[in-house]
C-alpha cells in the first residue's frame, strides 16, 4: 500500500505516493524523474547512486524513500544553476574527469561533499573522499586532477 510523503529535493518540495520498500534511488528516478542519479550495483558498492542527504553523501540504493522524509536531498540536478555549472562539474569537463559518464554524477557529488568539508584536500584526501565511488573507465588520475582544479578555483 502506497504512502504519501513529502520530500525536499534540490530546494523544492515534492509530495509523492510511494511503496514502503521503494529505495530513495527508485523514488528519485521513477517518481520524480530525476534520472541523473544512476543505479550501478544496487548494493551500495559502486557509488553511482550517490546523493547528499542533509549534506552527507549516501548510496540512495540503500536508503528507503520513507527514510528521506524531512531530510534535504541534493542530486546532481541540484548542484549547478540555470546560469552555469558547479565548479566541480566544470572541472570534470575541463580536465577529462568524465569518460562514459555513468559514475560521474555520484563522483561529482562525492567531490562536492569533500570540498565542503575540506576546501584544500591533498591528493590522498581526495582519493579517500572518492573511495566509495567506482569508475571503470579511468585510472582516477583525471578525476583527482579535476577535484584539485575545482578546489583551487573555489579558493579563488
Amino acid at each position: 500500500m502506497k504512502r504519501l510523503i513529502t520530500l525536499h529535493v534540490n530546494g523544492a518540495s515534492y509530495e509523492v505516493a510511494i511503496e514502503p520498500r521503494q529505495s530513495l534511488l527508485q523514488v528519485l528516478r521513477d517518481e520524480l524523474h530525476l534520472t541523473g542519479t544512476k543505479e550501478g550495483c544496487g548494493e551500495g558498492e559502486c557509488g553511482a547512486c550517490t546523493v547528499m542527504l542533509d549534506g552527507k553523501t549516501v548510496d540512495s540504493c540503500l536508503i528507503f524513500g520513507l527514510e528521506a522524509e524531512g531530510c534535504e536531498i541534493t542530486t546532481i540536478e541540484g548542484i549547478g544553476s540555470e546560469t552555469g555549472l558547479h565548479p566541480v562539474q566544470q572541472a570534470f569537463i575541463e580536465h577529462g574527469g568524465a569518460q562514459c559518464g555513468f559514475c560521474t554524477p555520484g563522483m561529482i557529488l562525492a567531490a562536492v561533499a569533500l570540498l565542503e568539508q575540506n576546501p584544500n584536500p591533498s591528493e590522498d584526501e581526495i582519493r579517500w573522499g572518492l573511495s566509495g565511488n567506482l569508475c571503470r573507465c579511468t585510472g582516477y588520475v583525471k578525476i583527482v586532477e579535476a577535484v584539485q582544479a575545482a578546489a583551487q578555483q573555489q579558493a579563488g
